[in-house]
């Protein structure tokens, strides 16, 4: 990849990848670190949605994304009901 890595292109990069890979669609990035091979961003995704969209079932995914652009591997880190505050 020639483009320069902005963290907004590292977030659509996860954005797009994640949705595509889960088959779910992506919600945000709601967060992105820098670790020795690239970045690591988390992605929301919106697994189940339910009526009402409190009960909607959302999963968080760890997305690493290389210098070059490219998602080298991503995970699940939980899943939880979109009204479920965390402590």
């Amino acid at each position: 990849m020639t483009e320069k890595l902005t963290i907004r292109k590292i977030g659509q990069i996860a954005l797009d990848e994640v949705s595509e890979l889960v088959g779910c669609p992506a919600e945000g990035v709601i967060g992105i670190h820098k670790n020795d091979d690239g970045w690591i961003a988390t992605v929301e995704v919106l697994e189940v949605g339910r009526i009402p969209e409190t009960t909607d079932v959302l999963a968080s995914y760890d997305v690493h994304v290389d210098r070059e652009g490219d998602v080298t591997e991503y995970h699940r880190l939980r899943r939880y009901l979109r009204a479920q505050v965390e402590d």
